[in-house]
């Protein structure tokens, strides 16, 4: 037969109970950097495809820094839908790397090269981007085996060029097909309060160009700027060391 006393726990000590107290103190203590890293701070994001080809490829793993244009909506977790505008907010330069989300579908995170601002006439021709009816700087460099990187196979060869904007950002870009889809396009002029981005891989890169998918940025869809790569894996799931650190 079970006793009365048999069913009661005994009561924790004292020095249990401060021991429990002191722990659920601690949990938000502990969790503050993280949080603060995670949310305020940095963000990491993967790269799924082969738009940004080579700046970024896939595999990658880089940090987005969310400090860098300020606070809003879409760069808070958890943010309500009526916050409007940013806290702290400061605009991208030419060049930079940044995730946004877009106003067609604010679910998708999109990963993309700053080429136009607020007032800029932004035209492809040709395959050459001009900005203000100027030709951007591009020295060509030698072709590279591209591979799915182009859309082909593990052969397939592609050009490649070393473009520089107006304030000096030089990277590289990549050239798969001449007279490609979207190497002559209409001139767009960039609306106040948003900026065009484009991949670096220009013949295999859903962005600006194409305004039923994207178009024009607002500055408020702003997450951050790509600052570094922390992890890279590839096809075989091997770690890529020589791209640990980069610059985005």
């Amino acid at each position: 037969m079970t006793t009365l006393q048999d069913t009661i726990r005994p009561r924790a000590k004292s020095s249990e109970w401060k021991a429990i107290v002191i722990l659920i103190l601690l949990v938000p203590v502990l969790w503050s950097p993280v949080i603060l890293f995670r949310y305020v701070l940095f963000q990491p994001f993967n790269i799924p495809s082969s738009s940004m080809t080579p700046t970024l490829v896939v595999g990658d793993f880089v940090f987005a820094a969310k400090y860098a244009y300020g606070y809003g909506r879409y760069s808070v977790p958890f943010a309500p839908s009526f916050i409007t505008g940013r806290f702290l907010a400061a605009d991208p330069a030419y060049g930079d790397v940044v995730v946004f989300t877009t106003p067609k579908d604010t679910t998708v995170d999109y990963i993309k090269r700053v080429v136009g601002l607020p007032g800029d006439r932004i035209q492809m021709r040709q395959g050459q981007l001009f900005i203000n009816d100027t030709p951007v700087a591009r020295v060509a460099l030698k072709d590279v085996t591209a591979g799915s990187a182009c859309g082909g196979d593990v052969g397939t060869r592609g050009k490649r060029w070393r473009e520089t904007l107006p304030n000096g950002a030089s990277y590289i870009t990549y050239d798969c097909v001449d007279n490609g889809f979207l190497d002559n396009t209409p001139v767009y002029t960039v609306p106040p309060g948003h900026f065009f981005a484009l991949g670096d891989n220009r013949d295999n890169s859903t962005d600006s160009r194409m305004m039923s998918a994207i178009g024009f940025v607002p500055m408020d869809n702003l997450v951050g700027t790509v600052t570094r790569i922390f992890w890279s894996l590839d096809s075989r799931g091997e770690l890529r060391a020589e791209r640990l650190g980069k610059v985005g």
